[in-house]
């Protein structure tokens, strides 16, 4: 019952009047009880001293004297049956000389300091101030006001004390009634408040009771629900809250239904072959495409199959996929399926946690573009082959016509343009058989160990006359006692005299070019660098592509094929290595080499 907040409400409440109505109540009580016995104490001071003042007898100073006389006097006044009043009279004894009460008389002539009087009173009266305290009759059970008022001679010294008791029965009744008042008003209060609060606590929690409800409808499915307003208060508000809420909720649901609409209608009908997989390796989604590469159902899916049993995938490695290390999670490669080629991309996802949830594998088919691919590499490589005969051919008649007498003028100035024609398309020839044999893989290394300070010397040693021709600063910055590593000589120091050679080409008289050669982790790195033209953005990812030019008249006017850059990146990948290059135009370009120092 109270795990109710409406039990919880009424409860509060009965307890905050119940603690005010206990607090009000002692208090109240306690103040009546003492301002009762005040009245009291005053009354019985008002007729102590009116008896001193009336009576001559107690004017006397020797009041032994004058006993009988006393106790005649104080027999005379008419005390209340529940007084008695006293008469103490001696310095060092003090003795009780009168009373008024019959049965007290036995305690004429008795010390007053070890009756059933109080003697503290007795001797604080005989130190001059009138003294009151309550206490209570151990033989009787009341409770007893005892008042006492100390009386002077005429030089002021105190010559007796009068004592008056009086029992506080009707003070006790008083009390008790208002007590007994109070409890009722308190049992009428607390039904009251219990009525009341039943009541408000309903108020609120019956448009709560309904909103919950209404909440449980909604988790339900059921999103055609309204909650009443009945107030403006903060239940109102709560109400019109959750009608809003309502409106945009299913407003939300409605969009994302379409939006989901429209990607199942996008997954359904693309080229490309989409699965989801989640960190245990298992497909959570495919579209048709992907369903008919794998040769499986939608009811199959169902099933929550592993990828690596239903598609063998090289590529990607499922279960050792490191979730942690977003950088290994996004990819791409190329796989065969049968005879069919596919490009393969994958990226994470990350669930509604902002964790990420699994991988989404997209398979691209390719099998044209990979069919054209190798035709384009078979009709370099066959071309290349026949024409190196006739051009080997050419150019032995060329120079056997070169050493001739007849118009040895006109036939020099044809043979010499036919014979630097000829160099052209043997280098070309000789470009592409080695990218085909790269392609294909054919190249056989001479590995062997050499010294990349004593390579790189002996190639700025080739190009020192292209250099000073050219009046470039060169800067060399090679770091010392540097480890031989194993390559292929031959095929390296190509690279080199490309990279260089470009350097000096594209970088105008009189300027820069840095050479610099370090270790770095498992790598050796040569960096050359140039203040020359640069080479535009856009190009710059297309740079190492087979026969791209930047400015294609001006880089066939200084001689090149388009060749060198893509022949250098594959032998340096070819040798475990990576190339890379950074350029800005008008600025400069920065080529830089990375060799292991452990090539397999």
């Amino acid at each position: 019952m109270f795990s109710t907040i409406k039990w919880k409400f009424i409860v509060v409440y009965f307890l905050l009047v119940f603690i005010a109505m206990v607090i009000v109540g002692i208090f109240i009580i306690s103040k009546l009880e003492t301002q009762q016995i005040a009245n009291i104490t005053s009354n019985m001071e008002q007729r102590i001293e009116t008896i001193l003042r009336s009576s001559s007898y107690l004017a006397e100073d020797d009041w032994l004297n004058v006993q009988d006389e006393i106790q005649e006097t104080v027999n005379e006044w008419r005390l209340g049956t529940n007084e008695t009043l006293y008469v103490i009279f001696g310095d060092e004894v003090p003795t009780i000389i009168a009373s008024t009460s019959r049965s007290n008389h036995r305690l004429i002539g008795q010390n007053a300091l070890s009756s059933k009087l109080d003697p503290t009173l007795i001797l604080k009266a005989y130190g001059g101030d009138k003294a009151n305290d309550t206490k209570r009759d151990p033989n009787e059970n009341i409770r007893e006001n005892h008042v006492v008022y100390p009386a002077f001679t005429g030089v002021g010294k105190v010559k007796g004390v009068i004592y008056m008791v009086s029992d506080l029965e009707n003070v006790t009744i008083t009390v008790n009634e208002s007590r007994r008042i109070l409890t009722n008003a308190t049992l009428i209060a607390l039904l009251i408040t219990v009525f009341l609060g039943y009541l408000i606590a309903s108020s609120i929690t019956e448009p709560i009771r309904d909103v919950t409800k209404k909440a449980e409808e909604m988790a339900m499915g059921n999103f055609d629900q309204f909650v009443e307003v009945r107030s403006d208060d903060e239940i109102g508000q709560l109400a019109s809250m959750f009608n809003h809420l309502t409106l945009k909720l299913k407003e939300t649901i409605q969009e994302m239904d379409l939006e989901r609409s429209k990607l199942d209608t996008i997954f359904s009908y693309m080229a490309e072959g989409v699965i989801a997989v989640d960190t245990n390796g298992e497909m959570i989604h495919a579209n048709p495409i992907a369903l008919e590469l794998m040769n499986l159902k939608r009811l199959e899916l169902e099933k929550y199959i592993e990828l690596d049993k239903a598609l063998p995938l090289q590529i990607i490695d499922i279960k050792d996929i490191d979730y942690n290390d977003e950088n290994t999670l996004e990819g791409e490669a190329n796989f065969e399926i049968d005879t069919q080629v596919y490009k393969v991309k994958y990226a994470p996802f990350k669930n509604e946690k902002n964790d990420i949830g699994g991988l989404i594998i997209v398979f691209q088919d390719i099998t044209k573009e990979h069919k054209l691919d190798n035709i384009r590499k078979e009709f370099v490589a066959n071309v290349s082959h026949e024409l190196k005969t006739p051009i080997t051919t050419i150019k032995s008649y060329t120079e056997t016509l070169m050493d001739t007498e007849i118009d040895k003028e006109i036939y020099m100035q044809f043979l010499s343009v036919i014979n630097n024609e000829c160099d052209r398309m043997a280098r070309l020839v000789k470009d592409l058989l080695q990218l085909s044999n790269l392609d294909y893989q054919k190249t056989v290394w001479k590995k062997e160990e050499v010294s990349l300070t004593k390579l790189l010397k002996e190639v700025l040693q080739k190009l020192d006359f292209a250099i000073k021709d050219k009046e470039h600063e060169l800067v060399l910055d090679i770091e010392e006692n540097l480890p031989d590593i194993v390559i292929d000589k031959d095929a390296i120091e190509r690279v080199i005299i490309n990279i260089l050679s470009n350097s000096i080409k594209y970088t105008n008289n009189k300027g820069k070019i840095k050479v610099s050669l370090k270790s770095l982790d498992d790598f050796m790195c040569i960096k050359v660098e140039d203040n020359g033209i640069g080479i535009p953005e856009e190009d710059k990812r297309r740079i190492f592509e087979r026969f791209y030019r930047v400015e294609k008249g001006r880089s066939r006017d200084l001689g090149g094929t388009g060749l060198g850059l893509s022949i250098a990146k594959q032998i340096i990948e070819a040798h475990g290595g990576e190339i890379t290059l950074e350029s800005i135009l008008e600025e400069g370009t920065s080529v830089e080499i990375k060799l292991p120092f452990k090539y397999v």
